[in-house]
């Protein structure tokens, strides 16, 4: 899985509803599956498992009808959430980039069936299959998100936060605040009200890692070396949550010995 066509499909990607119903190739099939042992996780501590089947292994509120699915299971953690947020996310961009229709499915569970595949709890689903509408948006401009003086505290790093501005979130809520520094991005997530926690707050978590990995793709295409760490001391904005630390590390240029 190449990092830097995961980072090129941000600027394109979007969410897919209409599918053509035939199952993809064999081989293609063969092929996701193996993506999807390849993902870099936010926290390797985190016991995950991936599950790659066919129409019909999902049910539940606003389920798309799509001849494939992913589905994610995890381990309960603190931090499972945004990890299958962030590994899933760098999935729904390797599909995008094979021309294939993807979709955050934040209500469906695994239908009686597929209950089963795994011994760990399902967390979140993605429809999968070849599109009947277009696959990437034409132009940035496409995205429906908020300005970046909306959601930025600071004036560096203008084109990473870019990336994590189009990021997909539920129900596009984009539950994200930035802090920049020169050498680091503070990333934050919005206290929902207590109406917004009971709907979206475990979704939220997820949007968060999705951003996450918006933000690391960036970062390594901008030629750092990024960290994501849980800083200590952080000065939290009033009606907000702390979430991560994107450290950045400038990538020593190679020595040329003359």
């Amino acid at each position: 899985m190449n990092e830097t066509t995961l980072f090129e499909t941000i600027a394109k990607r979007k969410s897919v509803r209409k599918y053509n119903m035939n199952p993809l190739p064999e081989n293609l099939q063969q092929q996701i599956r193996d993506a999807a042992g390849e993902l870099c996780p936010l926290n390797p501590d985190i016991k995950t498992d991936i599950h790659f089947l066919s129409e019909g292994a999902v049910k539940g509120l606003l389920t798309i009808k799509a001849p494939h699915y992913l589905l994610f299971f995890s381990e309960e953690s603190p931090e499972s959430l945004l990890n299958a947020g962030f590994m899933l996310q760098q999935m729904d961009l390797y599909l995008s980039s094979l021309e294939l229709g993807t979709c955050w499915l934040g209500m469906a569970k695994p239908n009686k069936a597929f209950a089963t595949v795994s011994p760990l709890p399902f967390v979140i689903a993605l429809s999968v299959g070849t599109a009947t509408e277009p696959v990437h948006r034409q132009h940035q401009t496409d995205f429906q998100r908020k300005p970046l003086p909306d959601m930025v505290t600071g004036s560096d790093h203008e084109a990473l936060v870019e990336s994590a501005r189009l990021a997909p979130s539920a129900t596009n809520s984009q539950p994200w605040q930035f802090q920049t520094t020169p050498d680091a991005i503070r990333v934050f997530r919005m206290k929902p009200g207590v109406m917004k926690a009971w709907l979206y707050d475990r979704l939220n978590q997820v949007d968060m890692g999705i951003v996450l990995c918006h933000l690391w793709l960036a970062a390594k295409a901008a030629a750092y070396q990024p960290s994501l760490l849980n800083e200590a001391g952080v000065d939290v904005p009033e009606g907000q949550l702390y979430v991560k630390t994107l450290k950045l590390e400038a990538v020593d240029p190679p020595v040329v010995n003359v």
